[in-house]
């Protein structure tokens, strides 16, 4: 017989919800972690992301998209920062080869048709010249975190016809860009090393950076096809051409506007056109 209704239980107040300790029994698999962090680290919902992302490690290249479009830049107050505007959404997931991963984990939460990464290199050879582009074939796994994903012996690659799609996108820009391996370390602070620096000439890489092999990495494992398109924005085998406050202030006037309407321009093709990057056997 159900209990009368009292005046204090009518004024009590509404439960709070699944406690703290039950929302965590509910993660059990990876993809009920993904689907709930993503939206954890960014303010946004799954919902509202487009199927198209641009990766990048910078505010400013957020800040720059949502002003182009007319869009607000959301999660300022969150791990991640982010903009919308129709399909393509760019993502400034922070630095380093463990974040890489993490938002290539978190992004298989929606299933991205295409992923973009725009980043920031080390010129290795002195025909790299600060503000030209890379386009990487491949690269080198030399962060250790990809090792969390993939033996040592698998190859770094992107996706060719996103690649290809960039390449396109450049050229309609009446741009160059130079192709090779880039090399992604884990190290920030290297450029003193001269032991170091031996070993990056003997491997030939053609640039240097923290992120473009895992998150080729991470993305074949998530089944994302992924690209990068890398500027360089300093040279630093030699002293003179480390990356210093005033010199990196430069690049961002000067550069990197083009690097991130190439990205756009890049994506539009893929969705214009309604050509698949996915076409690795994953």
């Amino acid at each position: 017989m159900p209990k009368p209704t009292t005046a204090a239980a009518a004024s009590a107040p509404p439960s709070p919800g699944p406690s703290p300790t039950t929302s965590r029994k509910g993660l059990k698999t990876r993809r009920d972690i993904v689907k709930n962090w993503l939206p954890r680290y960014t303010g946004v919902p799954l919902e509202e992301f487009g199927q198209y992302i641009l990766l990048t490690n910078f505010d400013q290249y957020v800040k720059l998209f949502a002003q182009w479009h007319r869009v607000p830049v959301r999660g300022k107050d969150k791990p991640m920062m982010s903009a919308t505007a129709g399909k393509i959404s760019i993502i400034n997931f922070g630095m380093g080869s463990a974040t890489a991963a993490t938002i290539m984990d978190l992004l298989s939460a929606i299933d991205p048709k295409a992923v973009l990464f725009l980043g920031k290199c080390g010129g290795l050879k002195q025909r790299a010249a600060v503000g030209d582009l890379i386009l990487p074939i491949a690269a080198i796994r030399g962060e250790g975190t990809s090792n969390d994903y993939f033996p040592p012996e698998v190859p770094a690659l992107p996706a060719f016809a996103l690649q290809k799609a960039i390449s396109t996108s450049i050229r309609e820009h009446a741009r160059d860009y130079w192709t090779g391996t880039c090399y992604t370390t884990n190290r920030r602070v290297w450029e003193h090393d001269d032991k170091f620096k031996k070993y990056l000439k003997k491997i030939r890489a053609l640039a240097v950076d923290m992120e473009t092999a895992t998150i080729f990495m991470t993305g074949f494992f998530n089944e994302i096809p992924t690209g990068a398109l890398l500027l360089v924005s300093d040279q630093p085998m030699v002293p003179e051409g480390v990356k210093t406050a005033e010199s990196d202030k430069t690049v961002d006037a000067n550069y990197v506007s083009d690097h991130i309407r190439i990205g756009i321009d890049a994506l539009k093709q893929l969705i214009n056109k309604g050509l698949t990057v996915k076409h690795l056997q994953f």
